[in-house]
């Protein structure tokens, strides 16, 4: 049993001043500085709205973003009580329930997986300090609008001394930079995000053509125009369309193609691609609408406890990891995703499972 059963009670953040991350004086100059904010110079990347218009992608997006914005933030420091290290919760900080105070607290965290699932990485500016130096609150900037001279990626191997925004550097030091564990999607796979995004074209274009249903042919006598071709051709269509005698005579025959929907639309094709997709995205097919015929009937807490273990776990640590620095809180003080409040039906079917084991282990002791 923990030693140290009591939670610990520690002083909620100091009143935020306005010691702008401004003040740092790194920066040759202020263009990047400025332009936080102004939201119409804002860009997500090419290459990233092509990825997200596979709706096999948009899909696991959306729902690791349900996953992740449902998730509070808590925070704690870590004891030794003789046996392991123990979690101490503590008071939390000013920003840990809104990190940026104009926006919602889903709303950043969903655009922060994001950008470390597009691109392996996130910024946040910070935006206002505490008098005691520690952020107070912060703002996103777009991985998309953001540039570094000392690294070129795909891979990123450190945060970045030398960041750009907007043409503008920024000083390191205002700066909380995420970086996922896993390469950015729109790095790892290009070639496959093309080949969705060819195929998906070739469905639109065949979506938009008729389909014949068979073809006349002429096989002998004298040659017929090519309106004498279309005459005929209309009026063998008039004859089927009413269940009248459609005739042909011995120097034309009919051959019905064997065209179909599926096959025009390349439904084989697109469900193979929609499985390379959720591949891609690390969340199980059968999430994403994909069927593999590998898995079994699902539960829904069961499904819930795959879409965070799998896809959702890689990106919520590294935003935890990311904010527990030492840039963000004092030395030994950390912040983590309550995930209990996302898997609380995990958590109650887990309790009812319990109590019904040593409900049953109870009477078979009676019994005895």
């Amino acid at each position: 049993m923990a030693i140290f059963n009591k939670t610990r009670k520690a002083a909620i953040s100091p009143a935020p001043t306005v010691a702008a991350a401004v003040a740092g004086g790194y920066m040759p100059n202020q263009s990047g500085v400025n332009m936080i904010g102004q939201y119409y110079t804002y860009q997500e990347g090419e290459a990233r709205n092509k990825a997200i218009s596979v709706p096999t992608i948009n899909r696991a997006r959306d729902l690791m973003a349900s996953v992740i914005g449902c998730m509070p933030l808590k925070m704690y420091n870590e004891m030794w009580n003789g046996d392991e290290m123990e979690k101490m919760p503590i008071a939390p900080r000013s920003w840990l329930r809104r990190p940026d105070p104009s926006v919602p607290f889903q709303f950043i965290m969903s655009w922060t997986l994001d950008d470390l699932m597009m691109f392996g990485r996130a910024f946040w500016y910070i935006t206002s300090r505490t008098a005691d130096g520690y952020p107070a609150s912060f703002t996103r900037l777009p991985a998309g609008s953001i540039t570094t001279q000392d690294m070129a990626g795909p891979v990123w191997f450190a945060p970045s001394k030398e960041v750009y925004f907007q043409g503008g550097m920024l000083d390191p030091v205002n700066l909380v930079q995420f970086l996922s564990p896993a390469q950015g999607m729109i790095y790892s796979a290009p070639g496959a995000i093309e080949t969705a995004l060819k195929l998906e074209g070739a469905r639109n274009r065949n979506a938009s053509s008729s389909i014949p249903a068979g073809v006349l042919k002429q096989t002998g006598g004298e040659p017929l125009s090519a309106q004498e071709l279309a005459d005929l051709a209309s009026a063998f269509n008039a004859a089927r369309s009413t269940n009248q005698t459609a005739a042909l005579n011995e120097y034309l025959t009919y051959t019905e193609t064997n065209s179909t929907p599926d096959k025009m639309l390349l439904i084989e094709a697109s469900q193979y691609q929609a499985l390379e997709m959720s591949r891609l995205a690390n969340v199980p097919p059968y999430l994403v609408g994909v069927a593999t015929g590998a898995y079994s009937y699902q539960s829904s807490q069961q499904a819930r406890a795959d879409l965070y273990l799998f896809g959702v776990k890689l990106y919520a640590d590294a935003i935890a990891g990311a904010l527990s620095m030492d840039n963000v809180l004092p030395r030994g003080t950390y912040v983590e995703f309550d995930s209990k409040e996302y898997l609380e039906e995990n958590y109650a079917a887990d309790m009812m499972d319990d109590e019904t084991i040593v409900r049953e282990n109870t009477q078979e002791e009676l019994a005895r």
